[in-house]
């Protein structure tokens, strides 16, 4: 380790960092309801510091011609529907988590099927108007995961998805690859932890981008910030440190507390052993081509997939 600053405000210098003014979108990707409950939490409490419009969505599996059928046309009320949809039993646990931690106005009727519209053969929504953000969706999707995910981020024009760290092969690998907004992976979170905030700092494209995500996150959770700059050699190129000056100016303008590390080492194994189970990483994408990072991955890609805690791949 090169270098090391700390940096302390109090709270009431807490500035807000700026970002472009517009209504980002958020879509939390959520499974069965016993293991859910994180993944629903952490993306609704960084969609309200984003003042985001959020988007739940369930995907089950690819309902048959035979049933599908039965369905007369798209856009008709689901309350006509002669069989029990997918995932319903999971919007409705999620609408209830909304009604109890008071993201959305109160509605009078329980949360059932007759409130979901049929959009597509294989898409249907509700919406509730929010209270501390703007309107949420539910929506069921049926179909491949990973074609349903990204067809809804291009629908909608998603800008951050957050995902379960799903024990299945390859799965992270291929949510990151080939869904085209951030992607947030809710790996081993717990509301009780004490996290900080690690973020990738280095000359790519996207490192502002995320570095101004991560200060976001920083605040909705009163983390601590380490921005770590990071060589696999004995030397720092200029561009690094250039790329870790400008996060140290900027975090001082946001008044998080903060400390900005040059670290010498391989970048996958500092960032896992740095982060272990107490942080929240934030990285910006790789910057290799999309053929190469399917035969060999890419730094961040392989962070998330090898990392115990929470990590925000910034695209």
């Amino acid at each position: 380790m090169e270098a090391v600053c700390h940096f302390h405000f109090p709270s009431f210098l807490n500035l807000k960092p700026v970002l472009a003014i517009f209504i980002m979108k958020f879509l939390i990707a959520v499974g069965s309801k016993d293991y859910s409950g994180p993944t629903l939490e952490l993306g609704m409490r960084v969609a309200k510091a984003f003042n985001a419009a959020v988007d739940i969505v369930y995907v089950g599996d690819k309902i048959s011609a035979f049933s599908t059928s039965e369905v007369i046309l798209p856009q008709q009320n689901h309350a006509n529907w002669d069989f029990d949809r997918q995932g319903v039993d999971v919007l409705q646990c999620d609408k209830q988590y909304l009604d109890d931690n008071k993201y959305i106005k109160s509605e009078s009727d329980e949360f059932n099927t007759d409130k979901l519209v049929q959009t597509d053969d294989d898409r249907c929504e509700v919406h509730l108007e929010g209270r501390m953000m703007q309107e949420v969706g539910l929506i069921l999707r049926n179909g491949d995961i990973i074609q349903q995910l990204r067809d809804e981020v291009k629908r909608s024009g998603i800008d951050v998805t957050f995902i379960g760290a799903s024990k299945k092969r390859r799965m992270i690998h291929d949510l990151i690859q080939y869904i085209d907004s951030s992607i947030f992976v809710v790996k081993n979170y717990d509301r009780a932890r004490n996290y900080k905030l690690l973020l990738a700092v280095n000359d790519a494209p996207n490192t502002k981008k995320a570095l101004k995500y991560g200060v976001r996150v920083a605040e909705a959770f009163e983390l601590d910030v380490n921005a770590i700059t990071i060589s696999n050699t004995e030397e720092f190129r200029s561009d690094y440190r250039e790329a870790s000056n400008w996060a140290d100016k900027f975090l001082r303008r946001t008044r998080v507390d903060h400390q900005v590390n040059l670290v010498h080492g391989k970048f996958i194994k500092v960032m896992n052993e740095t982060a272990k189970d107490d942080h929240i990483i934030v990285m910006g994408n790789s910057t290799k081509s999309p053929l190469t990072k399917f035969f060999t991955g890419s730094k961040p890609l392989n962070v998330c997939e090898q990392c115990d805690c929470p990590a925000l791949i910034v695209k």
